[in-house]
């Protein structure tokens, strides 16, 4: 029987990539719903190749394009992001695959967990906002959380089989970005597009400035504790310029464990939608004689300064990963408009991290609530600018 997939953030590069292994698997997955928050014509030539159920615009303004190009064919069409809340509760779905970007994957994540729904998790913002709530909803619904970032899946193969062994340390591996080599002064000047050209992934653009800046590594780390029921202090960030070697974990015997391979997004991605089973692919195997050394380094605190705070916030619990999210999402969002320097995204997060309240058992209200005040305050600290109370883009 084939598995129903809901596909969330479809338009997107894990999202295009995810369609790309229903397409090599047919017989195997089949699209119940696609979601998008702006791209509207990818997303109506993937309903017109998918023929989906349902396909939903988050942008409630690209409505009547998308329902207009679809008109001759028998797929519902809504929008806004309670349509996407409301789509993954549907009942032939069988697994939700949430790549959304940003603190909007929260709020369907827990609608799909609420009704049951396996999930593929590509959106790490969701357990940077809300660990507790969302592993406590997984734990009562009986939800399985399938982890599709590399390096969580990569931990995640590494365990298969060692469920009952303690792990005894959680090596995460890192690529270092860009800049991994730059100097303060060369962080001080580099532009977006510097920003964007990463030297192994490709990636969508707000995770592309992530990881320059390391903070993308941050959320790994903070979703690693959750997805893995770990402490801060069993996770070492390890800095692999050739990310050949995903992640590792080490056990209490001192044996380590590694998963290895090509950056592909597409092997996390199977392995999510297939487990346990391993799915044929025909990507391109990993060549070890194109690799004479693997190296590996200490990540730069001093310099990349946002991986630090992410480990500041997840020590702290409570609210602190939601405001440091908030806080990230505003100031990216900003250097991408050219609006603020690289070194000053920091600058800003930190700020506000020292000044947004603080709250250590926060409802899901609350971090509603935390995630508007922090970004408010992130504005005002970086001074940027706003178009009608949102920012622009």
């Amino acid at each position: 029987m084939k598995r129903n997939l809901a596909i969330l953030g479809s338009t997107g590069s894990i999202g295009t990539q995810a369609l790309e292994v229903v397409s090599e698997h047919p017989d195997l997955f089949e699209v119940y719903a696609l979601t998008a928050n702006n791209q509207v014509d990818l997303l109506i030539n993937q309903a017109r190749k998918y023929m989906p159920e349902v396909v939903v615009i988050a942008n409630e303004q690209k409505y009547p394009e998308l329902k207009e190009a679809l008109e001759d064919l028998p797929i519902k069409v809504w929008a806004g992001s309670d349509a996407i809340a409301q789509v993954v509760q549907s009942e032939p779905i069988d697994m939700v695959l949430t790549a959304m970007v940003g603190y909007a994957g929260l709020k369907p994540t827990i609608a799909a967990i609420k009704a049951g729904k396996a999930i593929a998790l590509a959106n790490k913002e969701t357990l940077v906002v809300a660990g507790e709530l969302i592993t406590a909803l997984a734990v009562e619904h009986k939800v399985p959380i399938l982890p599709v970032d590399s390096e969580h899946s990569a931990i995640f193969q590494c365990l298969a089989g060692e469920w009952e062994n303690p792990v005894e340390k959680i090596l995460l591996t890192a690529s270092g970005g860009p800049f991994r080599t730059k100097t303060m002064e060369e962080l001080a000047v580099v532009t977006k597009a510097q920003a964007l050209k990463h030297p192994n992934w490709s990636m969508g653009a707000k995770i592309t400035i992530d990881s320059a800046s390391m903070m993308n590594k941050g959320f790994e780390m903070i979703e690693a504790k959750w997805l893995f029921g770990v402490t801060p202090e069993q996770i070492q960030v390890v800095v692999h310029p050739q990310s050949v070697i995903h992640s590792m974990v080490q056990f209490e015997d001192g044996a380590v464990i590694a998963q290895l391979g090509i950056p592909d997004m597409k092997l996390p991605i199977s392995y999510a939608f297939s487990y346990p089973k391993r799915l044929h692919s025909k990507a391109s195997r990993l060549d070890f004689t194109q690799y004479a050394t693997l190296t590996f380094e200490e990540p730069d605190m001093e310099r990349f300064r946002n991986l630090a705070f992410a480990f500041d916030a997840v020590r702290k619990g409570g609210n602190m990963p939601c405001i440091l999210n908030a806080a990230n999402e505003v100031v990216v969002a900003a250097f991408l408009r050219d609006e603020i320097g690289f070194l000053q995204m920091s600058d800003v997060i930190e700020k506000t991290m020292a000044k947004a309240t603080f709250i250590p058992t926060p409802t899901y209200e609350d971090y509603v609530a935390t995630d508007a005040e922090a970004r408010r305050m992130a504005i005002e600290n970086g001074k940027l600018k706003i178009n009608n109370g949102q920012l622009t883009r």
